[in-house]
């Protein structure tokens, strides 16, 4: 029980330390211009900090998470709030893990210019129809708010990067691999420029009832938004666009160096992929969801074997030096940006090593990180995720 109650002690005070530094919102008025807006037609928008020292040349970019509207009444419902309206935004936001600015919980890239780059396209930044509906007022343009808002940050100092990341969590995890070799081509050539995804693996798995529901919902996605054109090439030319949505066809193909950090049971993925509530009508997998540790053996059996087609489809990121991955066993979804995940001393640890001291090694290649925890429960560094 003393334990316990320490490790909340020392998870508060965590908090309370890195969630003190708000950072200001930009509107970016100049993109309306460019039809680079939001859902509503508000202009993009983002949170930068400014690096010091020797960090002033350095950038890490992140991209907002908040899943995807398929239609065009969730996308309306998304219109009324920050996930669609930078008018509905708060005019800051509290930066931690891999965008704080202490040595003590950021140690590799604290003193960087990071950025928060705010969702509310609802299409990961691959949308683009010049059309918009009066009746509905939707605007789908996430492809250009992508690209005003790299050139916004460009003309801040970007364009003479000396290192930078291109990140992301969820479905800006999906972003940040999705655009990684776009972000590249825009920063000098002796700059080195990789990205991380964060809880962006998304697979193409059947639900437990058979059913290609996650398949199908992409699939709506990309074509409510004109994805297609904005998607790569080097997939689209040979699969059908919905299917280059999904990362395993193709982070392989990606140049530029790509980092996978995903939890194995990645709770979103459960939720949403696995055991989505079109297969689950009774609601008998409830508990389950919530917390793994209500699960039945027989629905921790079906997990196990989620854990292992999720492997199945990482392993075709291939075994080159510019991929490197961290694949643990919790619970959780979106890694980075939570400072008990990302550096703490209660912070999870694969082989010793946390999230934040495996991507620094793996970034500045002291390492080259590859690994893969053991099969829930084996691992007990695991933390409770505060988004559950």
């Amino acid at each position: 029980m003393v334990t316990h109650f320490l490790f909340l002690f020392i998870s508060l005070l965590i908090i309370c330390r890195t969630e003190s530094l708000l950072v200001n919102i930009t509107i970016l008025e100049s993109a309306v211009a460019q039809g680079a807006v939001c859902l509503d037609g508000t202009p993009p928008a983002y949170h930068l900090d400014r690096g010091s020292g020797t960090g002033l040349k350095n950038w890490v970019i992140s991209i907002e998470g908040g899943g995807w509207c398929q239609n065009i009444t969730h996308c309306l419902q998304r219109k009324n709030s920050h996930l669609g309206s930078s008018a509905k935004m708060g005019k800051q936001v509290a930066f931690s893990g891999i965008m704080s600015n202490d040595p003590k919980f950021n140690p590799e890239f604290y003193n960087w210019n990071r950025v928060s780059v705010r969702y509310c396209d609802g299409g990961s930044f691959t949308g683009d129809i010049e059309a918009v509906d009066p009746a509905t007022g939707l605007h789908y343009r996430g492809a250009r708010i992508f690209k005003a808002i790299m050139a916004d940050l460009l003309a801040q100092g970007m364009d003479t990067a000396e290192n930078a990341i291109l990140s992301g969590c969820s479905a800006g995890g999906l972003a940040s691999i999705l655009h990684c070799d776009n972000f590249r081509a825009l920063l000098p050539k002796s700059a080195r420029v990789k990205c991380f995804s964060d809880a962006g693996y998304f697979v193409n798995l059947k639900d437990i009832s058979g059913e290609a529901y996650i398949e199908e919902y992409f699939n709506d996605v990309v074509t409510l938004h004109g994805s297609a054109k904005n998607l790569p090439p080097s997939c689209t030319s040979t699969l059908k666009p919905s299917l280059c949505f999904f990362p395993q066809n193709v982070a392989h193909q990606i140049q530029t160096p790509l980092f996978i950090i995903n939890a194995a049971y990645d709770h979103w993925q459960v939720r949403n992929i696995l055991v989505p509530s079109t297969a689950d009508p009774t609601g008998a997998w409830t508990n389950c969801k919530a917390d793994m540790r209500n699960c039945t053996l027989s629905e921790l059996q079906v997990l196990q074997g989620f854990r292992l087609n999720f492997l199945k489809v990482l392993e075709g990121l291939g075994p080159s030096s510019t991929r490197g991955y961290y694949i643990n066993s919790c619970f959780s979804h979106c890694q980075t940006q939570q400072q008990a995940y990302w550096f703490g001393p209660n912070s999870p640890r694969l082989f010793n090593k946390t999230i934040a001291e495996a991507t620094g090694d793996w970034f500045w290649e002291r390492n080259q990180f590859q690994e893969i925890d053991c099969p829930y429960p084996c691992d007990k560094t695991c933390v409770e995720d505060s988004s559950n």
